[in-house]
């Protein structure tokens, strides 16, 4: 296989030399998606992940998907016989969620900003509000009221420790996301006399870490700080979210995250203090990229090479404003290539250095810098790996006015 590849590539099989996605031919599925670019996620590799994660962590944790990390109907409906519940962060993300069967009352909304208008949709639908400041229970209690219908409600937290290893830390510090620990008491105090269904607290750390032991060690504060806030819960505490933040590898150098460590971690910290002091908590881990990120490809087609001053430039058909985060989102300091292969020469040995790159007008349309392929013709297939999550919503497809890419779940 080409050296730019990684271990995390042969979850996916090939035939005659050519990537297989849900069991066909890459090339074959360009045909039936009718263009290129596109997306395609392996439903297969998704509920495998999902099986996985469910025999390393406790019997009791409650699975839920950050519908955020890939919101697409089609694999939401699958994801909604799979896990238990769903976290969504606007009244689009809530629509779909909806849409699936998964019950309302295993949806929870989360997130800076809510609308009034999103906050009256979610009162009426029944899920689970997580309260991100104080003016925003001030509008949640009148919207309630003009409803006649007691919302459900948990605290998000700013915690007052930080999670090493992050890729984005998510608490420790000031945060536009949740109530800072120090300022939860008064809050709770006013959801007494707010006539709410108080639920329980969300507490999300950190995002995109491989190492496990700073997970557990996050998960361990996060509980501590759970046991002394629920001190002053209105009622029993039903609600636990523990975030979640677990990493996939998208470089070479990444080493995958120890699983089971975390599941030993869970268990202790279920049995010894949660289940003790916490006993009606229905304790969730939150998990979107670690789910669905590896069970997805960008495929896009050659369509031209270039000799430039001694470098080779593969020209593909997208680019950046279909998967951003692989080109470096716009200039990153430190940018890493995403695992990338021909997919239409997959099980070939690695012929030359190339530079690939999209169509749009900037040098920032880089998809993989320097990376060893097999020699790629006009009209070859060019697979970026690792793109099943933040890939196409998370991208700014409106840049220089390109067609949208269509989506496939096979």
């Amino acid at each position: 296989m080409p050296t730019a590849t990684m271990t995390a590539t042969t979850s996916f099989g090939q035939m005659n030399g050519i990537l297989l996605v849900g069991g066909i031919p890459v090339d074959r599925l360009a045909a039936r998606v009718g263009t290129t670019p596109f997306f395609a996620y392996d439903r297969e590799l998704i509920a495998r992940r999902v099986s996985e994660v469910r025999a390393a962590l406790p019997a009791r944790i409650n699975l839920s998907y950050a519908v955020k990390a890939n919101p697409m109907p089609a694999l939401l409906a699958q994801m909604s016989a799979l896990v238990d519940g769903f976290d969504v962060a606007s009244s689009g993300e809530l629509a779909v969620a909806l849409n699936t069967p998964m019950p309302a009352n295993r949806v929870s909304f989360a997130g800076p900003g809510k609308t009034d208008a999103e906050l009256r949709q979610a009162v009426a639908a029944g899920v689970t509000i997580e309260l991100e400041s104080a003016n925003e229970l001030a509008r949640l209690r009148t919207v309630s009221e003009e409803l006649g219908i007691g919302a459900r409600v948990a605290l998000r937290v700013n915690p007052d420790f930080a999670v090493r290893g992050a890729g984005m830390t998510l608490g420790g510090g000031p945060q536009q996301f949740g109530i800072d620990a120090e300022g939860v008491p008064a809050v709770l105090a006013e959801v007494v006399g707010a006539g709410l269904d108080f639920q329980g607290f969300h507490i999300f750390a950190g995002s995109q870490n491989l190492r496990a032991e700073s997970i557990c060690e996050a998960q361990r504060a996060t509980v501590e700080l759970v046991l002394r806030l629920a001190d002053a819960a209105p009622g029993p505490v039903r609600y636990l979210n523990l975030g979640g933040g677990f990493g996939i590898q998208y470089a070479a150098r990444d080493r995958p995250l120890e699983l089971d460590m975390i599941g030993e971690n869970l268990a202790d910290l279920l049995e010894n203090r949660v289940s003790r002091e916490l006993p009606a908590a229905r304790v969730v881990i939150e998990l979107g990229r670690y789910l669905v990120g590896e069970a997805g490809v960008y495929l896009t087609r050659v369509v031209d090479r270039k000799q430039s001053r001694g470098t080779t430039f593969l020209v593909v058909d997208g680019g950046l404003h279909h998967q951003l985060a692989a080109s470096g989102n716009f200039g990153q300091v430190i940018r890493r290539n995403y695992p990338i292969a021909v997919a239409t020469r997959f099980d070939a040995a690695a012929e030359e250095t190339v530079n690939v790159v999209g169509c749009l007008c900037t040098p920032l349309d880089l998809l993989g810098d320097k990376v060893s392929l097999p020699s790629a013709r006009i009209g070859d297939l060019i697979a970026v790996f690792q793109a099943g999550a933040y890939g196409l919503t998370a991208s700014p497809t409106a840049f220089l006015g390109h067609p949208a890419p269509p989506e496939v779940l096979v």
